[in-house]
């Protein structure tokens, strides 16, 4: 039942193109749901097939779905920001209690001998390799990159403009104005 009403949902992101970012986690199947309930809600349609045409078919329409699915993102962004806030508080509370968090630090201690291993045998037998293991390996190295931005982005707070957005989405999630 998941790949239909996803696929519905990636259907209906021709109409507010935010919707495919949300799509591909493992929340896709709730997000999906929400998505093609509210094009059904905001259209008077009983399917997805018809909320879509409906919506191809009135500009007052897409406009209204749009709202719509704003908030949804906005609640998904909500939840995103608690769930890391609450990892965050997790790990306060162990260095407080004087322990470590043994598993985030295996966690980046093993991207960070994986990156340097792809980026090792890279540089060893670039010559040897055939370009297809050449960038077989290139794409690890990336995934194991990607690993130690993600934990640094954790440990040291994000940039500025998503600081922004994190503040933006507290206020509306306190019903204030911006």
């Amino acid at each position: 039942m998941a790949f239909p009403l996803i696929a519905a949902a990636l259907g209906l992101a021709e109409f507010a193109p935010v919707i495919a970012r949300w799509l591909g986690g493992e929340n896709a199947e709730n997000v999906a749901h929400h998505v093609v309930e509210t094009a059904k809600r905001v259209t008077g349609a009983d399917d997805p097939v018809t909320a879509a045409k409906a919506l191809s078919e009135n500009s007052l329409l897409i406009a209204e779905f749009q709202k719509e699915i704003i908030k949804i993102e906005a609640e998904l962004e909500l939840q995103f920001l608690q769930d890391r806030h609450n990892a965050r508080e997790r790990d306060i509370a162990l260095a407080q209690a004087g322990r470590r968090n043994v598993r985030a630090d295996i966690m980046v201690l093993s991207a960070a001998v994986g990156l340097i291993a792809c980026l090792y045998t890279l540089a060893s037998y670039a010559g040897s390799l055939p370009g297809e293991a050449v960038g077989i390996i290139s794409t690890v190295a990336g995934i194991f990159g990607s690993c130690l931005k993600d934990a640094y982005n954790f440990e040291f707070g994000s940039s500025r403009g998503s600081k922004e957005k994190d503040s933006v989405v507290a206020m509306m999630s306190q019903g204030q104005k911006f």
